[in-house]
């Protein structure tokens, strides 16, 4: 397998691994006042994902994958509201362990990994490109 292709594999590789980063803090997001159904139950737990090298043995390029989604196994802040269906006796309510601002700058950082990624598509489809017409003219 040619070095472009191979670049064109790892960029894939990376837009995956970065579209299910984006997924995952989107998630986070979405549920961060996400609170248990009944009194002291736990709130929605903040998801987190760990990315791994992984080598394609018929290029032999080093790609992306996604070795695990798991939880974040940090405590649940607590607030106090008194009249929320998941309150304690003492009107406590256990939060999510989603902190917005952390989520979106994850979500910036993942965002400009995935750009960077079809960026490195976009440059080896046109040096594909390029080839191929240099190969036609001299013929």
């Amino acid at each position: 397998m040619d070095a472009l292709s191979t670049a064109l594999k790892v960029g894939a590789s990376g837009l995956a691994a970065q579209s299910e980063r984006l997924r995952i803090v989107s998630e986070n997001i979405a549920n961060a006042q996400s609170t248990g159904s009944t009194p002291g139950s736990d709130p929605y737990q903040r998801k987190t994902i760990i990315f791994q090298a992984a080598l394609d043995r018929a290029s032999g390029g080093s790609m992306v994958d996604v070795e695990s989604i798991s939880r974040d196994p940090g405590e649940f802040p607590v607030e106090f509201q008194p009249g929320n269906e998941a309150a304690d006796e003492n009107g406590y309510v256990k939060m999510p362990n989603v902190n917005t601002l952390i989520e979106m700058a994850d979500m910036s950082e993942a965002n400009r990994s995935y750009e960077a990624n079809l960026q490195i598509i976009k440059q080896a489809r046109e040096l594909i490109s390029m080839t191929i017409d240099l190969m036609r003219s001299q013929s």
